[in-house]
Formats: C-alpha cells, sequence, structure tokens
C-alpha cells in the first residue's frame, strides 16, 4: 500500500490546521497517553504527604534499581540516616524534598515500565483480544467549504496483532515502522481508507 496516503491533503485547506497530522503522529500520541495512564493507574495512589504513600515511594526508590540515581537526579542528597528516617516513617521530610520524593518515584516508575515494555505489550494485547481505538478524521474547518467531505466520520476498530511492535516502535522512536502499522490498520477501511491517512485524532481504550 502507498504510504502517499490522502493526496489532496493540503491542497484545499486541510493542513491549515495544525491539529491534523499524520496517523503515525497521532498513532504515537496515543501510545504515550495509554502508557502514561498506565503508568499512573499502577502506581502508588496515596498521596506522597500522607505517612502510607511517603513510605511506599521510599521503599521502591530505596529497593529498585535506579532509586538512589532517581533521588539525587530530583535534587534529594539527604544522608543514609536520613533516608532511613523517611523509609522507616519517623522522620517526615520539607514540603520541597516530598515534592523531589514524588518526582524520583514518577520518573523510575516511568523509566522502568519503559524499559521493560512488557505489561504495556499485554495490556495492549489483551490475550489477543486487541486494544479498542478511536479514529477522527481531519478537522475541516480550514477547508475549503466546496471541497469538505461530509461523508467522514469517526470510526471504531478493535485493533489486535500490531500491539509488540507499536510499543517497540514508541520506545525506539521508530516512526517508518509507526506508519507502516497505521496503514495495516486502516486498511480494514477499504476504500475510506486513504481519507483517515491525517487524523485530528486517536484514543486507545476508546
Amino acid at each position: 500500500m502507498s504510504t502517499d496516503g490522502w493526496k489532496n491533503f493540503g491542497n484545499y485547506g486541510a493542513d491549515r490546521d495544525p491539529g491534523n497530522v499524520h496517523g503515525k503522529i497521532a498513532l504515537a500520541r496515543a501510545l504515550e497517553d495509554a502508557l502514561e495512564r498506565m503508568i499512573i493507574d499502577g502506581g502508588i495512589k496515596s498521596p506522597v504527604g500522607t505517612r502510607r504513600g511517603l513510605k511506599a515511594r521510599m521503599r521502591y526508590l530505596t529497593t529498585t534499581k535506579g532509586g538512589p540515581q532517581a533521588l539525587a537526579d530530583a535534587g534529594i542528597h539527604a544522608t543514609p540516616t536520613t533516608i532511613r528516617a523517611w523509609t522507616r516513617g519517623t522522620q517526615r521530610p520539607r514540603q520541597a524534598s516530598l515534592e523531589a520524593i514524588d518526582t524520583a518515584y514518577w520518573n523510575l516508575r516511568a523509566h522502568n515500565v519503559l524499559t521493560n515494555p512488557g505489561a504495556f505489550k499485554q495490556h495492549l494485547n489483551r490475550g489477543g483480544r486487541g486494544t479498542r481505538i478511536e479514529i477522527h478524521p481531519v478537522n475541516q474547518t480550514a477547508v475549503d467549504e466546496p471541497r469538505r467531505r461530509d461523508n467522514l466520520r469517526i470510526q471504531h476498530r478493535q485493533v489486535r496483532y500490531i500491539w509488540d511492535d507499536a510499543v517497540d516502535a514508541l520506545v525506539a522512536s521508530d516512526l517508518a515502522t509507526m506508519e507502516d502499522l497505521w496503514d495495516d490498520i486502516i486498511a480494514e477501511l477499504d476504500s475510506d481508507w486513504g481519507a483517515y491517512t491525517y487524523v485530528s485524532y486517536i484514543g486507545i481504550g476508546a
């Protein structure tokens, strides 16, 4: 399949809307959003300002590889004695340190999910059932009215089998592979596929 997509894209003004992007870009953004939701949803729920939330974060940061460096990168240079006191909950950090600990925790969790993306792949594959995506066509507000396509609508597709490659492409910033995968997805739209080479939004899990 040609990757030229909708060959008339931009001829009548669709490219004047900065929200209209190639599907490979929208797919990558949607994957980033889904990954962020997974990182947050699977993370520690208690706020860092609570004793429980602080202890949980400090346990993660002191028992997980890369934790000390994450703390240092966030600006925490406390002594080992202070770190132990924070972890045990016998001493409360100042507010600035609490915020730095929270930053260190989320940064380390995100790093670990990205470097070990198997769980994210499983989440999207769902045991072979795949994940539903929502595809919004280009916004035609800037298109000359006689050239607008009134039949473009939001598409919903249950997408299977591509997610391992899509996650690998996201981690590697491999837009060429992402473009191939997007072509595979819209190929199921038959004659309409070219109209969805460029889109305004893609939602994963919609």
